[in-house]
């Protein structure tokens, strides 16, 4: 068994992550069992530049998923380029805890852009509605995903990142993401890497 200990900067996130991680460990066919710890939350702006911040919350990643397990940073990219700003913050995190196995995603340019990109596959979740013209959208170009988001959803409902995103991350379709999200990606690459190859 081993263990994956994320850092991420939303209560969204704190409970929609482990419910993603578990439908990506199905979905890619993933041999023996992974322990999705809670998720680390902490404030995106202090952690990345406060380095006191950022080496304590990475040294107790790696406190919970011990050895064999690895970290996995998961913020939004917002105005970043997800590649670039990646690579930084993994060489930094890597410096701190060089014994872990580290993975940095940024998603473009938010989470929800994941949603975005299987919209159609969300239709009638918690009332969503997508657009006839949805799926010629490029998911990672909207500057306001969830304003993208709240606008599907029922008048007067809005859009609740702690209520919403669990829901929609058990729900949408892993192989549109796949298909139309380089961020996502991303995530499931690097799931592959430090979770598929070390328990095959």
């Amino acid at each position: 068994m081993m263990a994956v200990a994320s850092i991420v900067e939303g209560d969204g996130e704190v409970a929609a992550l482990p419910v993603l991680l578990r439908r990506l460990g199905q979905w890619r066919g993933t041999r023996g069992h992974v322990d999705v710890l809670p998720p680390i939350r902490v404030r995106k702006d202090r952690f990345l530049n406060r380095p006191e911040e950022f080496s304590r919350h990475l040294k107790l990643a790696a406190e919970k998923c011990k050895d064999a397990g690895w970290v996995l940073i998961l913020f939004d990219a917002d105005d970043d380029c997800p590649a670039k700003k990646g690579a930084a913050v993994l060489a930094l995190a890597q410096a701190i805890i060089p014994h872990q196995r580290i993975a940095v995603v940024l998603a473009n340019r938010e989470y929800e852009a994941w949603f975005i990109a299987s919209a159609e596959s969300l239709n009638g979740c918690r009332g969503f509605q997508s657009h006839a013209n949805d799926a010629q959208v490029d998911p990672e170009m909207p500057r306001n995903a969830k304003g993208w988001m709240r606008e599907r959803m029922p008048a007067g409902a809005g859009y609740g990142e702690t209520t919403d995103q669990p829901a929609f991350s058990a729900r949408f379709d892993l192989d549109l993401a796949h298909q139309r999200s380089s961020s996502f990606r991303k995530l499931c690459s690097e799931w592959d890497k430090n979770t598929v190859a070390e328990l095959a």
